[in-house]
């Protein structure tokens, strides 16, 4: 598989309505430091601690972070793990296996189709198809006064941007997961998984078995 530091950098400019954004994928963490935080990156924790929390996935081993940023600001970011080591779909249970941890776009600089440009940025990059890309989407993380949606809008707008990838809603037994009716787990296969991976993560989806 390739790894993080074998990967093609991916930089793109975009104009927006407020200015010129540049999109970086796979930062290393110096570069996340040099950065600060919109005040507007909030949902997750303050700003200074996500900004932390960032360089903290930049630094590991198969971390990715890409970022949106504006003058000398993040002003939004998505990245990418692997999964909690006591997840079902931990990797020394489920090999090749990707979490997308969080995206987020400041409040001051939504509705500029800055998330749809993060997610093509980054799942332009092709060791991605090495891997499942999971998303566990859980209601209580969604900002849905900053977009003024419904719980049930909020969950189909964001099956929408995750489907334009590739990620596809899934089926699982996971008891975060079934806490709401409203959350959701998205999964993504890429090309080069072997199938023998894909049999061992939807074997990893369901693990309730009832005796009747």
């Amino acid at each position: 598989m390739t790894t993080t530091g074998e990967i093609p950098r991916i930089s793109r400019t975009v104009i927006t309505g407020k200015g010129y954004v540049h999109i970086n994928s796979s930062v290393a963490p110096e570069e996340v430091s040099k950065y600060r935080m919109d005040l507007g990156l909030d949902v997750f924790r303050p700003p200074e601690e996500q900004k932390r929390a960032l360089m903290d996935i930049a630094a590991l081993p198969e971390g990715r972070v890409v970022l949106a940023v504006a003058g000398n600001l993040i002003i939004g970011y998505v990245t990418f793990h692997p999964p909690e080591e006591f997840a079902r779909w931990a990797v020394e249970k489920v090999p090749r296996m990707m979490e997308m941890g969080a995206i987020e776009v400041s409040r001051d600089w939504r509705n500029l189709g800055l998330s749809a440009i993060l997610l093509a940025t980054a799942f332009a990059d092709p060791a991605l198809e090495d891997y499942i890309v999971i998303a566990t989407e859980y209601y209580w993380h969604w900002d849905l006064k900053g977009k003024d949606l419904s719980v049930w809008e909020y969950q189909k707008m964001l099956e929408w941007q995750f489907g334009r990838v590739g990620l596809c809603r899934v089926g699982t037994d996971e008891p975060d997961i079934l806490a709401h009716p409203a959350n959701m787990l998205m999964a993504r296969v890429g090309s080069r998984v072997p199938f023998e991976v894909v049999v061992l993560f939807e074997d990893s989806l369901y693990q309730e078995h009832w005796m009747f």
